[in-house]
């Protein structure tokens, strides 16, 4: 296991681009300005010692050296002890719809954008729990597995978009089917699942679906996403809104949340439904919900003990540019008097 103890450090390594295209433009610079005193061919001759191939070397070498030194001063560290860390938490299983419907926008920003914040200011109060992300519109798919690594899920949330799924639809029993294989462990408590959604089921027979995950232990919590009156779906083009989705008929489609339908399946899965708002009541409801579960024990393998490998590379950096210093620019007097081609 490789980390950095100081990672902002390794911007510094955007540097050494910038210093390879300033070498370069020297070079054609002085190569025209060479032109301007006489042809080239002349010029080698009243120069014979003088070695272009090394001034490259020299610069390459120069470069090598300044990417050991930047990555010694991130501290580089190994580690070299494994420890079994217990924990205690449950798994949850987050379900966002991605269905074209969420991007209305009767809850501002957008039913998805908003979903998306506070999907993430869960996770940030999250402490031993296992996390996995499932989205979902005609089809589900798992975009994170259950992990502990909440800054990849954090990662993966910003990434979320109705772009993501091209079979629109809203198949939320298909959610909740892929949601119960997901859960890899047997035992049948531990486990939460929470649908983010508007609740506008067109796909299956969520309810049955919900019914069957709850004998396996899997609570599952509905958050409606979305207002009762609805609104239009806006369309865009190039981050422009141009207009709003229409049937087949010329109407502009209204969204609305189906409230019944989100109850329905709290109630099928044992859990909890809440209404999406502007503030933060619906998070802390379904926070309060999930600290009240019965905590799984189990245990992690953790590197608890790290070793320092900056000297290494300040040990590369000094020999490269010792390297650097000692070679000469001229040419080699030896490799010069080789011809192999026989030229006078």
């Amino acid at each position: 296991m490789i980390r950095f103890a100081h990672i902002i450090y390794l911007y510094g390594l955007i540097v050494i681009p910038v210093i390879l295209l300033l070498y370069l433009l020297m070079r054609i610079w002085k190569k025209r300005a060479l032109k301007t005193f006489g042809d080239s061919i002349i010029l080698n001759k009243l120069f014979p010692d003088v070695s272009s191939s090394k001034m490259t070397w020299k610069m390459i070498l120069f470069s090598l050296a300044f990417a050991m030194v930047v990555i010694g001063i991130a501290d580089p560290q190994v580690g070299t002890k494994l420890e079994e860390v217990k924990r205690s938490g449950i798994d949850i299983i987050i379900a966002i719809d991605v269905s074209n419907s969420m991007k209305c926008e009767d809850i501002k920003p957008n039913r998805l954008e908003r979903a998306k914040q506070s999907v993430s200011r869960l996770i940030d109060k999250l402490q031993n729990d296992r996390i996995g992300l499932i989205v979902f519109a005609g089809k589900a798919y798992v975009q994170l597995p259950l992990t502990t690594d909440f800054a990849a899920a954090k990662l993966l949330l910003s990434t979320v978009d109705c772009d993501l799924i091209p079979t629109q639809g809203t198949a939320i029993g298909n959610a909740i089917d892929l949601a119960q294989k997901s859960f890899v462990e047997k035992e049948k408590k531990y486990k939460c699942l929470i649908l983010i959604t508007d609740g506008e089921n067109h796909e299956d027979d969520a309810i049955e679906a919900a019914k069957e995950a709850t004998k396996e232990g899997i609570i599952i919590h509905t958050v409606g996403m979305g207002t009762p009156d609805g609104g239009p779906i806006p369309v865009y083009q190039g981050g422009v809104r141009v207009g709003f989705r229409k049937d087949n008929e010329g109407h502009t489609v209204v969204t609305k949340l189906d409230e019944s339908m989100m109850r329905q399946l709290a109630a099928a899965g044992n859990g909890t439904f809440v209404r999406a708002s502007n503030s933060d009541d619906a998070l802390n409801v379904i926070m309060k919900e999930i600290n009240s579960m019965e905590k799984k024990k189990y245990g992690e393998k953790e590197y608890s003990q790290y070793e320092d490998r900056f000297q290494i590379f300040f040990a590369a950096a000094f020999v490269l540019l010792l390297i650097e210093f000692l070679m000469s620019e001229r040419k080699n007097k030896w490799l010069s008097r080789i011809n192999l081609f026989g030229e006078k």
